[in-house]
């Protein structure tokens, strides 16, 4: 096959690529958002699904983390609404581990013009705190610890690294938690109406988001300076 014949191609799978992303966001991913935004909806349509109702919810959220434009917040709280705040912590913490899987495997067979089908040229290259390797790993799973940080991004730029798999699964896993918990805990406080104790949880998210944005711009720009 000649060189010309590889170009069109690429960019025939490109295309395709891109025009199947669309459709899936067009005609999944905003009605999943849209229903995820009314848990009482939400638990009624899990709910009419019968017993395996819980495997097209997880199904949901693995779609929601290789399609990161589709935000995850709505279905972390419509996941304590549904399931509890344990439950729906188990089952949305596995679920994005799998879609977080996926996502660096996808990454790792296709580079960085996979990661171009949802994000911009730019915003890509506006982060450069995996660019050192020191201390990458430990500095990765703070990234994921913390609110408020471009996880999705994130996600998608670990698998350029040499990170090993069982290294990223430990750290998207485990990070990852502390915030599924308190969107799961404040769903499960908006299922039992104890409104007092979703405002308090919301409020802990928001200092958290806040401080999380602000130790990612830190470091981001001291990676900056550093690799300058």
């Amino acid at each position: 096959m000649d060189k010309k014949k590889k170009v069109v191609i690429g960019f025939s799978l490109i295309a395709l690529a891109v025009g199947f992303t669309v459709l899936i966001i067009l005609y999944i991913g905003i009605p999943m958002v849209k229903m995820a935004q009314e848990p009482a909806q939400f638990k009624a349509y899990i709910a009419g699904l019968g017993p395996y109702g819980w495997l097209i919810f997880m199904g949901m959220i693995i779609l929601q983390v290789i399609v990161a434009v589709i935000p995850g917040g709505p279905f972390q709280i419509a996941s304590g609404y549904v399931y509890g705040a344990i439950w729906g912590t188990v089952l949305c913490d596995i679920a994005t581990t799998l879609g977080s899987l996926f996502v660096f495997l996808l990454v790792r067979k296709f580079g960085l013009s996979f990661i171009e089908l949802f994000f911009a040229k730019e915003k890509i290259e506006s982060v450069k705190i995996l660019k050192s390797t020191e201390k990458q790993n430990f500095l990765i799973f703070l990234l994921f610890l913390i609110p408020g940080t471009p996880k999705d991004l994130l996600s998608y730029l670990v698998g350029l690294t040499d990170m090993k798999i069982s290294t990223w699964l430990l750290i998207t896993s485990a990070g990852r938690l502390p915030a599924i918990l308190l969107s799961t805990l404040s769903g499960s406080a908006l299922s039992s109406k104890r409104y007092e104790i979703f405002a308090i949880v919301m409020a802990v998210i928001l200092v958290f988001s806040i401080a999380g944005m602000v130790f990612y711009s830190g470091h981001n720009k001291d990676d900056s300076r550093g690799n300058a």
